[in-house]
């Protein structure tokens, strides 16, 4: 029986012109590619998210300076394999061959194990290549990070995944003797927002995705969008535990009656489904999301009543503490209404689903170590409490990927709200005036 190898390893660049991505170090007169003319390979650590492509990197930096390649998994070896490492590597100097020792996961190396391989690094017998998910700030000694430079990897754009896509189909639909493996145009922004940059996740969902293909007479395999989505669910639906159609009919009724500032009638649905045995602590709990969901900041002491109503509740039992939760019930009800916060909660969920996961912009980084403030962290932010009206006015708080001017939230004119867009709209002014003065 053959061994499988998973789609992501038999696609594995085999040369550096193959690498997706990474143009910030790989490009013409970027640091690794100049690295490489100079003939001179030194130790490094590559940290970037999953699927960036760090060990293959690696391994191609390794082959293009002649040296020997050796690999630990900082999961599976410890002090003894280092050493033995370091004795293979030896007697590959005496040889005159040089050596590169990979360490995937060098973050879960502990300081005995990260200290064994000081002595070597130090002095040429081995070059280091670390790979980590992890911020090497935090997880490697100082000793060792002062020894090897740091690379950061940026995950695959839409683009780069694409590409990689395209290359995956292709050679599923040799190996299977299709003419060609296309998937469903709607169903490319699932695909991608799925492997959020991580191209072994990509690769790795396609590969599974080709099993649901349909092989038209030609020879043409197509991935439709149902395939996609019930790959994405994992072909099952999320369940509620049901109580009864008019269990559900009547806290749907209560919820449109406090929306609907019809206080008689929450009232008498509330007490309809205390009476019908309903667990106040459910009705309390429905309360607080009512609370968020339809008042919110129109009113924004109706949460505080609302959550005030449920610890009573807890504190007090039955019958006593219905009458807190029927006191939130009047005034959620009758509370001036808002859904601005829903609305946007709701547009900034989907958007964040649908796009990749951007970095957050370096100006808005925390830089508590040398290596982090060598990297430009923190570099230009704008601390608010400094600038006039404690507001930078013109500054940008999105991702570098998004229109600053993007816009979620829109408060109505209905109760405290009414300050909110009062309050918005002057900072708004602000930034106009900055824009224009600049």
């Amino acid at each position: 029986m053959s061994v499988f190898i998973p789609l992501a390893e038999r696609l594995r660049a085999t040369q550096l012109a193959d690498v997706l991505g990474q143009e910030h170090l790989l490009g013409e007169r970027k640091p690794l590619s100049q690295m490489l003319g100079r003939g001179h390979l030194h130790s490094m650590v590559l940290w970037g998210p999953p699927g960036t492509g760090k060990t293959t990197l690696a391994r191609l930096l390794a082959e293009a300076s002649g040296a020997t390649w050796r690999a630990l998994s900082a999961v599976h070896d410890g002090v003894k394999d280092i050493k033995r490492m370091i004795d293979e590597a030896q007697a590959d100097r005496v040889l005159g061959q040089r050596s590169v020792l990979f360490v995937d996961e060098i973050h879960r190396f502990n300081k005995a194990q990260q200290d064994a391989l000081l002595p070597v690094v130090e002095s040429g017998l081995l070059t280091l290549i670390g790979a980590t998910t992890e911020n090497p700030s935090f997880s490697l000694n100082n000793a060792l990070l002062s020894r090897a430079r740091v690379y950061v990897l940026k995950s695959l754009t839409g683009n780069e995944l694409l590409l990689l896509l395209q290359r995956g189909s292709a050679q599923l639909a040799q190996e299977q003797g299709w003419q060609a493996l296309t998937l469903a145009e709607e169903a490319y922004p699932w695909v991608l927002a799925y492997a959020d940059g991580d191209g072994r996740k990509l690769l790795n969902f396609i590969e599974q995705l080709a099993d649901f293909a349909q092989v038209d007479v030609s020879g043409n395999a197509m991935i439709d969008a149902d395939a996609v989505k019930m790959a994405l669910s994992g072909g099952q639906t999320r369940r509620f535990d049901k109580e009864g159609e008019v269990f559900y009919d009547q806290i749907s009724a209560l919820h449109k009656a406090v929306r609907g500032s019809a206080v008689d009638a929450a009232l008498y649905w509330f007490a309809r489904m205390l009476d019908g045995g309903c667990d106040p602590l459910y009705l309390a709990r429905r309360l607080v999301r009512m609370a968020s969901e339809e008042v919110a900041n129109a009113d924004p002491r109706a949460l505080t009543i609302a959550l005030d109503a449920l610890r009573a509740y807890e504190m007090l039992g039955s019958p006593e503490g219905e009458l807190a939760l029927a006191q939130a019930v009047t005034y959620l009800a009758t509370a001036p209404k808002s859904n601005a916060v829903y609305m946007a909660y709701k547009s900034v969920r989907r958007d964040v689903a649908k796009m990749p996961s951007y970095e957050v912009p370096l100006k808005l980084r925390n830089a508590p170590t040398k290596l982090m403030s060598s990297l430009d962290y923190g570099k230009g932010y704008r601390y608010a409490h400094d600038e006039p009206y404690a507001y930078a006015a013109g500054e940008d708080y999105f991702p570098d990927e998004m229109a600053s001017q993007t816009q979620y939230y829109h408060p109505t004119d209905r109760g405290y709200e009414q300050t909110i867009a009062q309050r918005i709209a002057f900072w708004n002014n602000l930034d106009e005036q900055e824009e224009n003065a600049s």
